[in-house]
């Protein structure tokens, strides 16, 4: 394993008790593997269009604008002040579920992500806030970009346990109402709820100008479905137990699963939203990356 490595596998971070150390660590071995330094161009905004000058850099150029007008434009960009990005996570109790062999359970690494882009907002000195959720607001935390928030933002995951049915849709609503300002929004959740009403919630944060990136984190059993004897499947969110004889189920089943991922996916790309999937069993740079690099290669740093 290469250096970098260790400190982006979840088997090496499950066992690091301290969240802080924990984040510094996934940035750090984030940007050890030849990725480029976080700390540059997150909070960038679109500002306008300028057409092309001889000499203008081609990274630039809106070629979506050239589809429709055969004329060059550069996309512009400006810092803004006072950034500000919520870190909105899932901790209902379906998150809680940790699969056998497995490092993490999904609200153990979804927290570590959130604790890691906290530390890159911060760092850089905007603001960042933490909302937890199930079917209702648990924890609610303003954005500051003082240094001490940062704490407070680990003793809020560390404190904050998976439990309760989730209700995102609802949640989605209350909070697009209550968020004034316009700020990025990063949803970290499995999305096990329904899909419809999750999406009008979504498509309520975008109406209200907010720009929106969602994870949605998964168990690997939970998509590769390994199981071979008669079980008994537990219940989550007050729903029953089940015996099951999962080799007659597993095609239904992994074909209803990736139904589920693909209309989650193309939920979003049409209210023009980034949507990342990643596997509690996969190295967290592929977390980062999900909301890293499309902020860095908006601005082209």
């Amino acid at each position: 394993m290469d250096d970098y490595r260790k400190y982006l596998d979840p088997q090496t971070l499950a066992k690091v008790q301290n969240l802080d150390l924990a984040a510094r660590q996934i940035v750090e071995g984030y940007v050890s593997g030849a990725h480029k330094s976080p700390f540059h161009g997150f909070s960038a905004e679109f500002a306008q269009h300028r057409e092309y000058a001889t000499g203008d850099d081609l990274r630039y150029v809106d070629w979506k604008v050239y589809a429709k007008s055969d004329r060059y434009y550069l996309k512009q960009y400006e810092a803004e002040t006072n950034f500000t990005c919520y870190l909105l996570l899932d901790c209902s109790e379906s998150m809680r579920y940790r699969s056998e062999g497995t490092a993490l359970s999904k609200w153990e690494y979804a927290r570590l992500v959130a604790a890691a882009l906290a530390y890159v907002v911060l760092k850089q000195q905007d603001a960042a806030g933490l909302c937890t959720v199930n079917d209702h607001v648990v924890d609610f935390l303003r954005p500051a970009s003082q240094p001490t928030h940062l704490k407070q933002i680990y003793y809020t995951l560390e404190h904050t346990e998976a439990a309760g049915e989730s209700g995102l849709g609802k949640v989605f609503h209350e909070l697009a109402e209550r968020i004034n300002r316009r700020s990025l929004i990063i949803i970290i959740s499995d999305l096990f709820d329904d899909l419809d009403s999750v999406m009008l919630g979504l498509k309520h944060f975008r109406h209200r100008k907010h720009d929106v990136s969602l994870l949605q984190v998964i168990d690997p059993a939970e998509q590769d479905f390994p199981f071979q004897e008669p079980v008994l499947f537990r219940g989550l969110e007050n729903l029953p137990e089940q015996m099951a004889e999962p080799r007659s189920l597993k095609k239904a089943y992994q074909a209803e699963f990736e139904k589920f991922l693909k209309a989650a996916q193309r939920g979003c790309r049409d209210l023009n939203m980034d949507y990342g999937f990643v596997r509690t069993d996969q190295s967290l740079d592929m977390a980062l990356s999900t909301f890293l690099s499309h902020r860095q290669s908006r601005v082209g740093s």
